[in-house]
């Protein structure tokens, strides 16, 4: 029987999204909140019960992986002070949910995958990276653009849309279609025209479009920067989409626009490649019913 695709969740993205789509009043056992706890519990769920294809015999995942990591990477913050800073602190009563969903997904028999300085996203990228290199199918489920980034033949990213849309499969030729250019040149993408979410500002007067329009042409961040030298100093006359006031912007923030590049790049994270796993339900269960999680607990078992 095929195997199906490991699945990696960006687990403070789905937190996140969870808490704000879930009602604050639900309560666990001890009178706190677990609402994102739940939705994040019930959304993995449905993405275990999207990797069933009976006519490929696949009957599930191989694998389930949850990451955790810094709220901002240290290194980061180091090339960028302001990455992150504009953000709001996370909720008092969304923090220790962090730590109840950890505890249920490991009793539910997924790998809790963590990181003290490094992000969620570049655990995933580095899960990604050995699902690649295996030549296995992978999903990378995030509501993170960035991720994008990761995605190849066999790595396909898992994108929240909102109820009404549901969750959209980005491929290879996907990403084009969201943002306009291949995998590989996302990090650049997002250096030439920035990121307001993570405060890294880009080149003033480049959107996405340009950003886009220029990676397309050129190819890389540092052929624009070279391209935009040129017409800028008067060596080379303007030429669409690189008009004079765009290269003088870009070459005006050259060194800056490099350290965004850096900022934009997952980084390497040491990790072993998961075996195969199956999830224990009736494990998780339990765990659900101890935290007063009673539907969940119910949902859980009968999958058991």
């Amino acid at each position: 029987m095929p195997a199906g695709p490991l699945l990696v969740v960006d687990a403070p993205s789905i937190l996140y999204r969870s808490y704000f789509a879930m009602p604050s009043d639900i309560v666990g056992s001890d009178g706190k909140p677990v609402g994102a706890v739940l939705g994040f519990i019930r959304f993995v769920m449905t993405e275990i019960d999207a990797c069933v294809d009976p006519g490929a015999g696949i009957a599930g995942p191989r694998g389930v992986v949850i990451c955790f990591g810094a709220e901002e990477a240290s290194y980061r913050v180091e090339l960028l002070p302001q990455y992150h800073a504009h953000r709001d602190p996370m909720p008092d009563d969304l923090r220790p949910q962090f730590e109840q969903a950890a505890e249920v997904c490991a009793l539910l028999g997924w790998r809790v995958s963590q990181h003290e300085t490094l992000e969620a996203d570049d655990l995933l990228g580095a899960y990604a990276k050995l699902e690649h290199a295996a030549k296995s199918p992978c999903r990378l489920i995030t509501g993170d653009r960035d991720i994008f980034q990761c995605v190849t033949a066999n790595v396909t990213v898992r994108f929240p849309q909102g109820a009404a849309k549901g969750v959209a499969t980005v491929t290879p030729a996907g990403v084009g279609d969201w943002v306009g250019c291949a995998p590989s040149q996302v990090p650049e993408l997002i250096a030439l025209r920035g990121d307001t979410s993570d405060g890294i500002p880009g080149a003033a007067g480049i959107g996405a479009k340009t950003a886009a329009a220029l990676l397309a042409e050129y190819l890389t961040l540092e052929r624009v920067i070279a391209k935009a030298e040129k017409i800028a100093s008067g060596e080379e006359k303007p030429l669409s989409p690189l008009s004079l006031k765009r290269a003088q912007s870009i070459a005006g923030s050259a060194d800056d626009l490099r350290t965004y590049l850096k900022v934009a790049q997952l980084q390497p994270v040491p990790v072993d490649r998961p075996a195969d796993h199956e999830t224990d339900w009736a494990g998780g269960s339990k765990a659900a019913a101890e935290r007063g999680m009673n539907r969940l607990a119910e949902a859980l078992d009968r999958r058991a």
